[in-house]
């Protein structure tokens, strides 16, 4: 059988709304970081044919200068558009325990504005092609 030649391809498009406001830190050396938990519904007909929705949490994660920009644009409920890659990790809790996310890694963030506004985009960070740094996430 030949090898076959799978492209490697990890982008995340998300839009929802701010359930918390930003979480802006830096790590112990130094670099900006700042955390976002959205929510993002996903509507869809059940057996019955009735509208549901499904609400979705997704921790989104942003770096260097893109963090910093976001600290003061946005707010609980503000709504955004996130453009990014996923990633996991894990690490071990003080008690012992095994713990692991995936989360967004946000190359792009724009925020929304009402319909017929145009919407405010938070320019790309000047690395975004600089991979985010071997450390641990101060949250």
């Amino acid at each position: 059988m030949a090898d076959l030649r799978m492209p490697n391809l990890n982008v995340v498009f998300l839009a929802g709304r701010l359930v918390q406001d930003p979480d802006f830190r830096y790590t112990p050396s130094g670099v900006p970081v700042v955390r976002l938990r959205i929510a993002s519904d996903r509507p869809y007909r059940d057996q019955t044919g009735e509208w549901q929705r499904e609400t979705l949490f997704i921790d989104v994660i942003a770096w260097r200068a893109l963090a910093e920009r976001m600290q003061n644009q946005v707010r609980k409920g503000s709504p955004v558009l996130v453009e990014g890659y996923l990633r996991s990790r894990s690490w071990e809790t003080e008690e012992g325990l095994r713990r692991s996310t995936v989360e967004v890694v946000a190359r792009k963030i724009q925020v929304l504005e009402k319909a017929g506004e145009a919407g405010t985009e938070i320019p790309t960070a000047d690395v975004l092609d600089e991979e985010e740094p071997d450390e641990e996430l101060p949250f």
